[in-house]
């Protein structure tokens, strides 16, 4: 422990899907006395269970998870959301003198909490709807182009397929009159003290993809189809929300609408998912303070609690 910040450290997990984050952290708690924060936008949805790979429940019990099983599959959750919730949770835990232990593959979270956020304007459901509609009425590259008029530089991040992030710069704009460009200059609380980041990745591209087939053909056998079938029964929910848009359940609500065959949700549930884990690398081959951990090597235990004696 550093005596400048005389607190725990914080470490960071992070890593792409199916690279084995879950069992290093569960081993991590057997040996460090840390709680882990989990920090995956999939995650935070109950009775999403299977498709999200979620330890199951008596995993849970062995080995608690923060922020895992706080939203309802109709709700959306910010990385500003997160944020509050989390570093809410590390000053719960370092108070008690324990090690908060951030385990997940949502990157935009990690790099919100370590850099900071913008004090953005909460969510506002009746804009959203409004906005939704319209897209709904003109199309989704109507709305980007409408972006595009307003706030160029959000529009050059954001694609036109990503209706998220599109209601959101414009709800930004609709509600503030400031684009989320300026807006995202200011920044806002972030984690304090040592932060430890670790990331999990394999040497060969093609072992993760391996990995990522069989995963999701064993949700498929874990029956993974009757999960999105309760969900679509419920009647509230739609494919443009952000947990049906989470990889796998949009295959599957696809192929349950009659607009894939099964093989063919199969093949693009698994693409998704290998697409997923690309993006992930790629956020993490620029992130800086970064130590790396093959995903094969025995030894990532014994480095990860090296650099923690350390400090």
């Amino acid at each position: 422990m550093s005596s400048s910040t005389k607190q725990p450290p914080v470490i960071c997990l992070m890593g792409p899907t199916a690279s084995g984050k879950t069992a290093l952290a569960m081993a991590l708690y057997d040996t460090l006395p840390c709680d882990i924060i989990s920090v995956d936008s999939a995650l935070v949805y109950r009775d999403m269970n299977i498709g999200t790979a979620k330890p199951t429940s008596k995993e849970l019990q062995q080995y608690p998870h923060r922020l895992i099983n706080i939203k309802d599959a109709a709700e959306s959750y910010s990385a500003a959301e997160f944020c509050k919730d989390a570093l809410a949770e590390i000053a719960e835990i370092r108070a008690n003198n324990r090690i908060p232990l951030l385990v997940g593959g949502t990157m935009m979270y990690f790099k919100s909490l370590i850099d900071g956020i913008s004090p953005l304007p909460e969510a506002n459901e009746q804009i959203r709807k409004s906005i939704t509609l319209e897209a709904q009425e003109k199309g989704w590259e109507h709305m980007h182009q409408l972006l595009q008029a307003c706030d160029p530089k959000a529009a050059d991040r954001i694609h036109p397929n990503d209706p998220q992030r599109l209601i959101r710069a414009l709800e930004v704009f609709r509600l503030t009159g400031n684009t989320l460009s300026q807006l995202t200059q200011t920044k806002g609380d972030k984690v304090e003290g040592d932060v430890l980041q670790f990331a999990i990745a394999p040497i060969e591209r093609k072992t993760l993809h391996e990995r990522i087939e069989l995963r999701f053909n064993q949700m498929i056998e874990q029956n993974f189809e009757q999960e999105v079938v309760n969900l679509k029964q419920r009647g509230d929910l739609h494919h443009d929300l952000p947990s049906i848009r989470c990889v796998g359940y949009r295959q599957m609500w696809q192929y349950l609408d009659g607009d894939l065959d099964h093989e063919e949700m199969i093949f693009r549930g698994v693409c998704a998912t290998r697409q997923l884990a690309k993006r992930q690398l790629t956020w993490l081959r620029n992130w800086p303070n970064l130590h790396w951990l093959n995903m094969e090597d025995e030894f990532n235990l014994q480095q990860i609690l090296s650099c923690v004696s350390k400090l």
